[in-house]
């Protein structure tokens, strides 16, 4: 079973190890790179400043963190995005991703819109996403990077 609360200053160190962890085992797995995340994925500090910015939660299953998501609600509440979630590897293929939504969902039953974006080459976030609800909105170009993000969104008409 998972339980999802919100992350604490001291899980900062050990969400940058799985987060690390996790975008490394992707970079290896689709890209034929040895490690490879979005900014700060590897960092306690920034961890620890996304705490403050964003709604941060930590993933626990069987007693342990086994991921983590960043949540950034509009000022009106009206809208949310995802700005990252991440589970480690050796947890992927339970159906925690679903029950994240799922705690995403019914914990902001007033959003009108949800979004996020993922990378064109994360080939298995892309068929999750749009089996949840997701629409592709645009293609971004990362000029310092050359990786392209693709944008989803998913409004409040969709039923769950």
């Amino acid at each position: 079973m998972l339980s999802i609360l919100i992350a604490e200053p001291q899980d900062a160190d050990l969400l940058a190890e799985i987060q690390k962890r996790t975008f490394d085992e992707d970079a290896r797995r689709f890209q034929n790179k040895e490690e490879d995340g979005p900014p700060g994925y590897s960092s306690s500090s920034w961890q620890s400043e996304m705490m403050e910015k964003g709604l941060y939660y930590k993933l626990i299953a069987d007693g342990h963190i086994i991921g983590g998501m960043i949540v950034f609600p509009s000022p009106d509440g009206q809208e949310y995005h995802l700005g990252r979630i991440f589970i480690d590897p050796l947890h992927q293929n339970r159906g925690f991703g679903q029950d994240v939504f799922h705690f995403l969902f019914s914990t902001f039953p007033n959003a009108h819109k949800w979004t996020l974006d993922t990378p064109s080459w994360a080939v298995r976030n892309h068929y999750f996403y749009k089996k949840l609800g997701f629409v592709q909105t645009a293609e971004v170009q990362i000029e310092e990077s050359g990786i392209t993000l693709i944008q989803y969104e998913r409004t409040a008409q969709h039923s769950d």
